[in-house]
């Protein structure tokens, strides 16, 4: 599967960077190009270190499975995913579904932290689950995951370079993700380049509300004129 690209700048990366997720989000939607609620997280995706702030990137994908053993002989090689994900170009994120009805088990810790970090790859956004935290944290290495456990059950590779479903997200490979405490959020390449633009726009829009509700004259029907109709 070819990873498709947003062209975008290291300065640009860095632009987008300096808004959290949800303004992110709203800066989308006034492009109009897919259904609110799509393209971004739920509420069962838990940051693990929200200090870490926002990380924007290019996913690469793969598939696991926690709560049952892998085959004797496994569908890729794990070699084989680990060149693909240092080949991609950064920056880059690793987006990894557990593939079980519940996650049984961590994928996620010190060692594939460790692994991942030096293939280039800034964190991981997975629906499974995590753990050594104290050991992670020092890496600087994000963990977005639906839950933190003990074991490490049968967690094992299964797919890559796939398209990949985490807590109602669906992801491709090479999609640009948008990612902080809040959640996280896929940025379309259609639009990427205006994205930023669009929340400076957002921003300044909200300002006015923000400031008349921390007003003394504040009032009722100056809100009303401010707030839009569809709110």
């Amino acid at each position: 599967m070819e990873m498709p690209s947003t062209n975008l700048t290291p300065a640009q990366i860095a632009e987008l960077r300096s808004f959290n997720s949800p303004t992110i989000s709203n800066a989308i939607e006034t492009f109009d190009v897919r259904p609110r609620g799509e393209g971004c997280t739920d509420g069962r995706i838990r940051c693990l270190f929200p200090e870490f702030g926002v990380v924007v990137a290019h996913a690469c994908t793969a598939a696991i499975h926690s709560a049952q053993p892998g085959a004797a002989q496994r569908r890729v090689n794990r070699k084989d995913y680990w060149a693909w994900t240092r080949e991609m170009p950064g920056p880059k994120i690793t987006v990894i579904q557990d593939l079980g009805e519940t996650a049984a088990g961590a994928y996620w810790g010190e060692v594939n932290s460790n692994i991942h970090r030096s293939l280039g790859s800034l964190g991981v956004i997975t629906n499974g689950t995590v753990r050594d935290l104290d050991e992670v944290r020092p890496l600087g290495f994000h963990l977005f995951a639906g839950a933190v456990t003990v074991s490490h059950a049968y967690a094992h590779l299964e797919d890559f370079n796939c398209p990949v479903r985490v807590f109602g997200m669906t992801v491709n490979p090479g999609d640009l993700i948008h990612a902080d405490k809040h959640g996280a959020v896929i940025i379309p390449a259609g639009i990427a380049h205006l994205v930023a633009d669009a929340a400076r726009q957002v921003e300044a829009a909200e300002r006015p509300i923000i400031d008349l509700c921390k007003s003394a004259d504040f009032d009722l029907d100056k809100l009303d004129s401010l707030v839009s109709p569809k709110y």
